[in-house]
Order: structure tokens, then C-alpha cells, then sequence
């Protein structure tokens, strides 16, 4: 996987004021986190962040980091994106500085693909976990896990245990989580509350009732 260039502007003012400004200006503050080192506030065009985000890796991209003006390239990770709740638009970007040989941890999404048996069978596919946590060298960790569901029928399920992995990618979640599930048609299922409810009074009891009335 290849690095993505991002090129960072220093900025010397902190603080909620100063960040609230650099976002009214169309920018996006941020802090460079260094291995040892003091943290770097750094200002990032969010049409730069959008393109290095983009590639394969997306979030899990390994960047290229230089401050402008400055030769010196920094390898880093996003460490963590703060979106705003309502517009969805990045609010700051923490960036984390690693070596390339430095094994991490990461969220990972799983994408199904391939067209379902059981859903064409009129099942309904049921996704409960939708990312794993992934154990491996920086420059391993994908985008997303991919997963396919042709072969699953109605009733079946699959689990982490069945996820593909590259050789250097370890799943560090329980391996026996599910997945998914393709769960019944609608309406597949017996109502045997309606079942119950038409069905005839039970041969003892109706003869009980023809005995005493017999009787009388």
C-alpha cells in the first residue's frame, strides 16, 4: 500500500476561539501527535484531507505529512476525525506519528458482496457486526474487510471465523461473533396464536359436555 502525501500548514494559536476562526475560513484544525516529541498544531485544507482519505486505504491511510516550508516528512495515521453531528463535515483531525514497521491497532468495516442464495429466495439478510478490530504492521491494515455471501441460504449464518485475512492481519475480536444471518421469508414463520385460536375444544372435554347433557 502507498503512502499518500499530505502537506500541513503550522498554526501557533489554541484554543476553541482560534478553532472556531480557521473553521469560519473554510479550514480544519488539527494536532500532529510526534513519537517523543511535543504536538505539532497544524491547520489542514479539507480538500486535501478528502484526497488523502480517498484512496484504497481510506481512513487507515498511511500519510506522508510535511509542514509547509518545511523538507522534513513525517509518516502518520488519523487518530481520530471529529465530524460535526449535523453537517458531517470534519471539525479537527488528530494525527498520530508512526513508524512504518509499527504494528497497530485499527477498526476495520466488513463489506458483503456477491449476490445472496438466500435473499434471492425471498431471505432477509441481517448484518450485526459491521467491523472488526485488526492487529498488524501499519502499512497492512486495509480499508475494509470484504465478505462474500453468495453461497449463504436461508437459515445459514457466517462469523468472523470465516473472514478472509491477509497473512499479516489478525481479527482480534471473538472468532466466533456473527457476522450475519439471512434470516426467513416474512410471514414464513406459523402464527399458533391464530392456529390456536379456530382449532376444535379437545375430544375429552366435548364428551364430558354430550354426558351431562345426556343426563339431563
Amino acid at each position: 500500500m502507498d503512502n499518500v502525501s499530505l502537506v500541513v500548514q503550522p498554526r501557533d494559536v489554541s484554543g476553541s476561539r482560534a478553532a472556531r476562526r480557521l473553521r469560519n475560513s473554510g479550514f480544519i484544525p488539527g494536532v500532529l501527535y510526534g513519537r517523543g516529541q511535543a504536538a505539532t498544531l497544524i491547520t489542514i485544507n479539507p480538500r486535501s484531507l478528502r484526497e488523502a482519505l480517498s484512496t484504497e486505504a481510506g481512513v487507515n491511510a498511511v500519510l506522508d505529512v510535511s509542514l509547509e516550508g518545511d523538507k522534513a516528512v513525517r509518516h502518520a495515521v488519523v487518530k481520530e476525525l471529529d465530524l460535526d453531528p449535523v453537517k458531517s463535515v470534519v471539525r479537527h483531525v488528530d494525527l498520530q506519528e508512526i513508524r512504518l514497521t509499527q504494528i497497530i491497532e485499527a477498526a476495520v468495516a466488513i463489506v458483503l458482496e456477491g449476490d445472496c442464495k438466500g435473499v434471492k429466495a425471498g431471505g432477509i439478510l441481517d448484518q450485526t457486526t459491521h467491523q472488526v478490530t485488526a492487529r498488524g504492521v501499519v502499512t497492512a491494515i486495509p480499508e475494509h474487510i470484504a465478505f462474500d455471501i453468495s453461497d449463504l441460504d436461508v437459515h445459514d449464518s457466517a462469523r468472523i471465523s470465516d473472514l478472509v485475512l491477509p497473512a499479516d492481519l489478525q481479527v482480534l475480536d471473538d472468532p466466533d461473533q456473527v457476522v450475519c444471518s439471512i434470516l426467513a421469508p416474512r410471514g414464513a414463520e406459523v402464527d399458533l396464536g391464530e392456529e390456536a385460536e379456530g382449532a376444535p375444544a379437545e375430544p375429552g372435554i366435548v364428551g364430558e359436555v354430550e354426558k351431562e347433557e345426556v343426563a339431563d
